[in-house]
């Protein structure tokens, strides 16, 4: 995968802030299907205020944590069209100042906008970093820390996505798919995971 790229749907910076905060403790596949209805009627700040709390939980409904992530969004709307003259801000402090926007979804904003290249460390790149052996911290921001001392430059931007995709779709949680996994011959895990019978 020579180019990949996020699995939300967005149309700018704007959706693209809104679909990643929508996806804390989400599939992107659940996430995509409730933006696809509510960025054909709400796609910027100004349309997302009219729409307000209320109107805005019947298309995100179907996602945890919906009620939340309703205020945030309302209220992230309001901070950039009132500080922001309507544009998403596209630095890491303006991002994370934003209600529900962490640390993790300003990374991945500012990666897949090729603004700052940076690693969001989610349940897929945790897993996949440490049964990889390229980390063994104990929290994200450590595991963070580390992926930025042995991933080059150069190959963040697509690291970010090749962790997270990888772990999505091959090294899972569960019975990670070992056999078909194009890195197999250089993961440590892969002999231990296989002895206890929880790999594919």
């Amino acid at each position: 995968m020579p180019d990949p790229k996020t699995e939300l749907n967005f149309s700018s910076p704007y959706t693209l802030v809104v679909a990643v905060a929508l996806s804390a403790q989400a599939t992107d596949v659940s996430v995509n299907k409730a933006t696809d209805r509510l960025f054909a009627v709400a796609d910027t700040p100004q349309k997302m205020l009219a729409l307000g709390e209320e109107g805005l939980i019947p298309f995100i409904s179907s996602i945890g944590l919906y009620r939340g992530k309703a205020r945030n969004v309302i209220a992230l709307s309001r901070i950039v069209l009132e500080q922001h003259g309507g544009e998403a801000p596209l630095n890491r402090a303006a991002l994370q100042a934003l209600p529900g926007v962490g640390r993790k979804t300003a990374s991945v904003v500012l990666n897949e906008l090729g603004i700052e290249p940076a690693i969001a460390v989610d349940t897929h790149v945790f897993r996949v970093s440490h049964r990889l052996g390229l980390a063994n911290a104990a929290t994200p921001d450590k595991v963070e820390a580390q992926l930025h001392r042995v991933v080059p430059e150069d190959w963040l931007p697509k690291a970010h996505h090749w962790l997270i995709l990888h772990g999505r779709y091959t090294c899972t949680a569960r019975r990670p798919k070992c056999s078909g996994c194009v890195i197999s011959d250089l993961c440590p895990s892969r002999a231990g995971l296989q002895a206890l019978g929880e790999a594919n």
